[in-house]
């Protein structure tokens, strides 16, 4: 992120009534993907324009074209399968609805749906605004494959956690490859795993497989970074790190300090998108482990409510924040996209961009 735009969103938007529409009359079969290809992509032009309008530099579709934030991206690799097997993950709550993901064979790079959906939106660029991809980060996957729902699965093909992280690795740089090849020079990693790491379940999680936190944390970081090694010396790559989105539930709580040595000392990324939109994200004190070469995007605002913070205080937050990373390395957004899955948190879209105006108006406030 350019050190003259201080303030992003996360990547994905509410999707518009007629998107949805759309969506279930192809489901029913009442319209062609054809059709429902040109409604999607007349939805994404129009959300372009208003990112445009907001003063956004970042664009992007939305996530228009994916029904999850996370696993319509894994689907893309060869030896990956899914189905709706009625099963979910619990958030605080509520049942996100997910389809289960699992290993068919060896993950392998193909050319990857989502790099033609890169295209459309490089398509839609203009003087001042820049194309993003936002992506699950590898250790997304990684954590995907060993939960103890696929672990029996995985180890068919993967006799070591080590070998699956080379392959994943491998396949990643296939991928961001192919976006740098088709103008891409932005791309955004969402990770939940480093907040589901810092919540009380994860000790007894990957206890059931016999793995310490401390190997996981450093399998987490070693996927990872083995998957940005060699990368383009142009090419950014940001990410965001979660304790997850859904309908405006959340999977986790826990503060970041167990987890900095790792991802905000040693994560071989730009930018660093952090939640910190209420107290489950604990205090500001672990930034003081962010490397000297990072920049921080604050998640003061909350995308799971369209109550309106109060400028003052987010404001006063910032300059907490300034203890630890000096202010031209801050910037500001929403904790989360607001919809990281098709069904969205519990706004409207009036609602979504007034949170938006609102983080433009203290970014230029705060840096001018």
């Amino acid at each position: 992120m350019s050190n003259t735009h201080h303030f992003d969103v996360v990547g994905s938007f509410l999707r518009p009534a007629n998107l949805k529409n759309a969506k279930a009359e192809l489901e029913a079969g009442k319209i062609t993907e054809l059709q429902y290809k040109a409604i999607k992509q007349n939805a994404i032009r129009e959300l372009v324009e208003k990112q445009k309008k907001a003063g956004l530099h970042y664009i992007t579709d939305g996530e228009y074209n994916r029904k999850f934030w996370h696993l319509d991206f894994f689907w893309g690799f060869d030896g990956i399968a899914h189905q709706k097997d009625g099963g979910g993950v619990q958030f605080a709550g509520e049942v996100a609805d997910l389809e289960a993901t699992y290993l068919v064979g060896k993950i392998r790079v193909r050319p990857h749906p989502f790099v033609e959906d890169f295209k459309f939106v490089k398509s839609l660029e203009s003087d001042g605004h820049e194309a993003k991809q936002t992506i699950p980060a590898p250790a997304q996957l990684f954590q995907q494959l060993i939960v103890p729902q696929n672990i029996e699965t995985t180890r068919k093909f993967y006799a070591t956690n080590d070998e699956l992280i080379e392959d994943i690795a491998y396949a990643y740089r296939g991928v961001i490859r192919q976006l740098y090849d088709a103008g891409c020079r932005t791309i955004q990693f969402d990770d939940c795993t480093w907040g589901a790491i810092v919540g009380d379940a994860a000790a007894q999680r990957y206890k059931s497989l016999g793995l310490s936190l401390d190997v996981v944390k450093n399998q987490l970081l070693h996927v990872n970074n083995l998957a940005i090694e060699g990368k383009p010396a142009d090419l950014q790559i940001n990410t965001h790190i979660c304790r997850g989105n859904y309908h405006s539930t959340y999977f986790t709580s826990g503060p970041y300090d167990s987890v900095a040595d790792y991802v905000f000392a040693r994560e071989n990324v730009n930018t660093l998108y952090l939640e910190y939109d209420d107290e489950r994200s604990g205090g500001f004190e672990p930034l003081s482990k962010v490397s000297a070469d990072k920049v921080v995007v604050l998640g003061l605002i909350t995308s799971k409510s369209p109550k309106l913070e109060d400028k003052v205080t987010v404001i006063a937050r910032i300059k907490e924040a300034t203890k630890y990373i000096p202010l031209e390395r801050l910037k500001l957004s929403p904790q989360c996209g607001f919809a990281s899955c098709d069904v969205g948190n519990k706004l409207t879209e009036e609602e979504q961009w007034a949170k938006i105006a609102l983080i433009k108006e203290i970014a230029d406030e705060v840096w001018g």
